[in-house]
């Protein structure tokens, strides 16, 4: 008889699995040099994760979000969740309508 893990422990593995991969992260870029690391932002600055495209900066009420002029995919940068899960309904409800493919 299989027993499938409760919520509180797929959690708990996922956090140990995240905390676990970003502690190999933070390793491999302290032993990357100076202007690797400079490079590396250089290439992929204000550029779409998913198609490389170039992101454009919309300013929404004090939030600057990056919206990808190719797939439309919008990103985040740190903080800007938990700026956008403040907004009020209605003003939620107007910020989405920016994104819209109308």
């Amino acid at each position: 008889m299989s027993m499938k893990p409760s919520a509180q422990e797929e959690e708990y593995f996922a956090r140990k699995e995240f905390e676990r991969r970003k502690k190999i992260e933070k390793e491999k870029h302290k032993n990357m040099k100076q202007d690797e690391l400079n490079e590396l932002k250089e290439l992929h600055y204000m550029r779409c994760p998913k198609c490389g495209m170039e992101l454009i900066e919309i300013d929404y009420k004090g939030l600057k979000i990056d919206e990808c002029s190719e797939c439309y995919g919008v990103w985040l940068d740190s903080g800007e969740l938990e700026q956008i899960s403040n907004l009020k309904k209605s003003n939620l409800d107007k910020f989405f309508s920016v994104f819209s493919k109308a």
